[in-house]
């Protein structure tokens, strides 16, 4: 992109993990980045690696949201990459505070976004909408309704923004990893070490770069091709119940 202005991208939930990877792949591949999230000590490390702007950002809270937008003339690519798990408890144990998370962040806040940078993503003439699903969005598992349920809203809602913003210069595309190793699972286990290493177990997981990678190649195809949906799994793992652990 030299000579130009380097376009930008938004990512949520980019003080670690995914988010982190995908800010500093999209810096590697010319994109000026806005960095959002919660902890915005950590977020502020990441963007002055990648030269990129730091913000304070909580996508349950349509104020911040609201705040964060109104910064941006222009954006190009929005990852909407905030999200997460709490609990694997069955339906009739887990308590309506952990159900009420997961959905306003890994759904509502989705919504918020999208809809908050909508008009700057059309006013770029290409723009690009990035959902980070997961293989829940698809699948079910014991102990997991709370979370596959939100991301199969995530599922639903990306493929109705295929069909509604298909007559607009705005591409639609959702990434789906399996087994990834970030803080996922502690942040679902409430801080259980334990519990979030077993996990992980005789795997290889795939890590928070492997996804960055699948983004960036995504939001990189020429303006004519969109990516729908691109699934990436370990090796070792067929489906999200169904794990080949070794040892």
């Amino acid at each position: 992109m030299s000579g130009e202005t380097a376009r930008v991208a938004v990512v949520t939930g980019a003080s670690a993990g995914i988010g982190a990877a995908c800010a500093r792949r999209l810096a590697a591949v010319g994109f000026r980045v806005w960095l959002g999230a919660r902890r915005l000590a950590l977020v502020e490390a990441v963007a002055d690696e990648v030269g990129g702007v730091a913000r304070a950002l909580d996508v349950t809270d349509a104020e911040s949201v609201a705040a964060f937008a109104a910064e941006l003339e222009s954006v190009d690519v929005l990852v909407n990459n905030a999200g997460g798990a709490r609990g694997r408890d069955p339906v009739t144990a887990i308590t309506d505070q952990h159900w009420r998370w997961m959905w306003e962040v890994n759904v509502l806040g989705l919504v918020r976004m999208t809809r908050a940078l909508l008009p700057q993503l059309e006013r770029s003439g290409s723009g690009h909408i990035v959902n980070m699903g997961s293989v829940a969005g698809f699948e079910v598992y014991e102990g997991g309704a709370g979370y596959t349920s939100a991301k199969h809203a995530v599922r639903a809602i990306t493929r109705t923004l295929r069909l509604e913003l298909v007559d607009r210069p705005v591409r639609v595309t959702e990434i789906d990893p399996g087994m990834v190793a970030t803080d996922f699972s502690r942040n679902r286990f409430l801080g259980d070490e334990a519990r979030a290493a077993e996990v992980y177990r005789g795997v290889t997981p795939l890590t928070a770069d492997d996804v960055a990678d699948c983004v960036a190649w995504a939001v990189t195809r020429p303006p004519h091709v969109n990516i729908d949906e691109l699934v990436l799994r370990p090796r070792q793992q067929a489906a999200a119940h169904r794990v080949h652990r070794a040892g």
